[in-house]
């Protein structure tokens, strides 16, 4: 048979054989068997497999070996300093451990997570880190077929287990700090205190559950139209305000903004009113953002600690008997106007030197 130059991937594997990309692997990595996949289906792909020479690639040499050295990130978005974080701190913790990172994105789409699941699964992924997902329980469904181990990150599911920030306690302490800091120029009343954002999962409803039990014992009420989900949108974050701004003619004194991206729906409210009205406002955000830290208007934040989930979840997933179950983190609490270190800190550059002013006055002269 004559040889193509190229090498064959698993996806042209499928396409030669008929079968799904997600069979393809389970037959290459050995876990066929765990799902049902027949004799028949497992040898042609292996005869495949060999005669176009699929055992070249760095793939299945790790195969050979029962492990590829690829570890799996699957995220909502990219474009959010949190998640950021989570990608960059995960690929440094994984080529500390002399592997190799791959991270994908699924839009908050149920679809698009297990479609992402499959093809991570298809380049024979040895574990996979399922972050922020919106249906946690349908990715580890492919999961589980496939034999691959796996843990939540972020929200949790009901059949892995999830390491997740503790959105109550986070959520308490924030709203305690806003109506404190009010209180130094004039005590809250309860109607003086929004949140804004969030949806019906597992974060946001415990940062709102945390929000009306500290409102409740602080501020003695806590009316329902205090509350205005928007989902994790920025634009529906925008809309919200500019409603609440032409119905009300002001915004409420102080809010609690659920996430940095409902923050930014916020900033681009901003853009559009004089700032007199924002002259007596009090910010409280969940999720941290140093350039967010340093608005005219006082802004506190909670920090979730991206090092030390990762750093449980990798426990976990290391541990075949490690159940379904949470596991919480604790967050931390930032104050207005601070710049914490992150993990850009450890990216490579050039070492600082002072400007030797002799030198660059000696340069524009002879130009």
């Amino acid at each position: 048979m004559k040889r193509s130059g190229k090498r064959k991937t698993i996806y042209d594997l499928s396409a030669l054989s008929g079968c799904s990309p997600s069979t393809v692997s389970a037959v290459l990595n050995g876990s066929w068997r765990k799902r049902r996949i027949s004799e028949k289906t497992a040898a042609l792909i292996r005869k495949l497999a060999d005669s176009h020479q699929y055992t070249a690639n760095r793939q299945a040499r790790g195969l050979r070996r029962s492990r590829s050295g690829l570890v799996g990130l699957l995220l909502p978005l990219y474009d959010n300093r949190y998640f950021s974080s989570m990608a960059q701190t995960f690929e440094a913790m994984v080529r500390a451990r002399g592997e190799c990172p791959i991270v994908a994105s699924a839009s908050r789409d149920p679809k698009a997570e297990r479609e992402t699941a499959e093809s991570l699964i298809a380049y024979s992924v040895d574990e996979l880190f399922i972050c922020g997902a919106t249906d946690p329980d349908g990715v580890h469904e492919i999961c589980e077929k496939a034999g691959l181990r796996h843990v939540n990150i972020d929200l949790p599911g009901t059949l892995a287990p999830s390491v997740i920030s503790d959105n109550y306690d986070g959520a308490c302490r924030l709203t305690e700090a806003v109506i404190r800091h009010c209180a130094r120029t004039e005590p809250l009343r309860p109607e003086d205190l929004y949140l804004f954002g969030g949806r019906d999962d597992h974060a946001s409803r415990e940062r709102l559950r945390g929000f009306r039990t500290v409102k409740r014992g602080m501020l003695g009420a806590d009316p329902d139209a205090c509350i205005q989900p928007t989902g994790y949108s920025a634009n529906n974050t925008r809309l919200a305000f500019e409603a609440f701004f032409a119905r009300e003619g002001r915004l409420p004194r102080a809010i609690i903004i659920n996430s940095t991206i409902n923050l930014e729906g916020f900033l681009r409210f901003m853009a559009g009113v004089p700032q007199a009205a924002f002259r007596d406002l009090v910010i409280g955000c969940y999720d941290y953002d140093p350039f967010a830290s340093f608005l005219p208007f006082p802004v506190i934040m909670i920090r979730q600690n991206v090092e030390a989930m990762l750093a449980r979840a990798f426990e976990i997933i290391a541990d075949p008997e490690a159940a379904a179950g949470i596991h919480l983190v604790a967050p931390e609490l930032v104050p207005p106007r601070t710049a914490l270190p992150g993990p850009l800190d450890a990216l490579k550059d050039t070492p600082w030197r002072p400007l030797d002013v002799s030198a660059g006055e000696k340069l524009a002269k002879s130009a």
